[in-house]
């Protein structure tokens, strides 16, 4: 995160740019934060200065992303 941005707060949606990735903000774990991708699953964590809030257009392709994944593990 760059100066003056808010810090995260839980349930945010980010995006991680070290991994280039989307997920939502679990807590703290020491100096990193939690994510967990937005279909749920395995998180990880990721230091606070390589996340970035992400907008309205982001966040509904991240979901239809997720949603289309679900869809595809079913058949």
């Amino acid at each position: 995160m760059t100066d003056g941005q808010r810090v995260p707060a839980v349930g945010d949606t980010v995006q991680d740019t070290a991994l280039d990735r989307v997920g939502v903000v679990l807590g703290y774990e020491g100096p990193h934060l939690r994510l967990c991708p937005i279909n749920g699953g395995r998180y990880w964590d990721v230091d606070p200065a390589a996340v970035r809030p992400i907008g309205p257009a982001e966040y509904l392709l991240a979901h239809l992303r997720a949603v289309n994944t679900r869809s595809r593990r079913r058949l």
